[in-house]
C-alpha cells in the first residue's frame, strides 16, 4: 500500500501540474499493478473526479471560471462520454489500449511540435 499511495500522490501532484497525470496513472495500473484496461480505465477516471471537482470550485471562487462560457463544452463533454463509453463496452479492450495509445502519440507529438502563434 505504501508504494501506490507515494505514485498515486506523485500523479495527483502532476495532473494538477497539467503535465498529463492520468496517462501517467493507466501506465501505472496496467503495466506495475496488471490491472486489466476497463478496470483501469475506471479507476483513472474516478482517481481525478474529485480533484477536478476541487480545482473547478477554487477557478470559480477565484472568478477564473465562466459557467456561462465554460458550460457549452461541459455538456458536449458528457454527451460524448456518455455516447463514446456506451460504444466503447462493445469494442475489444486491446483495441481501445491501442486507440489510446495512438492518441497519446498524436497529443505528444503535437506538444513537441506545437509553435505558439505571435500576437497581432
Amino acid at each position: 500500500m505504501g508504494i501506490n499511495f507515494l505514485v498515486c500522490t506523485l500523479l495527483g501532484y502532476l495532473s494538477g501540474l497539467g503535465v498529463g497525470g492520468g496517462s501517467l496513472l493507466m501506465l501505472w495500473l496496467t503495466q506495475w499493478q496488471a490491472l486489466p484496461y476497463p478496470t483501469a480505465r475506471t479507476t483513472n477516471l474516478l482517481f481525478f473526479l474529485p480533484s477536478s471537482l476541487i480545482a473547478s470550485c477554487c477557478n470559480l471562487k477565484n472568478h477564473r471560471l465562466s459557467l456561462s462560457r465554460a458550460f457549452p463544452g461541459i455538456a458536449a463533454g458528457c454527451a460524448a462520454a456518455l455516447l463514446f463509453s456506451l460504444w466503447g463496452q462493445n469494442l475489444d479492450s486491446s483495441l481501445l489500449g491501442k486507440i489510446f495509445g495512438g492518441l497519446l502519440l498524436i497529443i505528444g507529438m503535437h506538444e513537441l511540435l506545437y509553435r505558439p502563434r505571435k500576437a497581432r
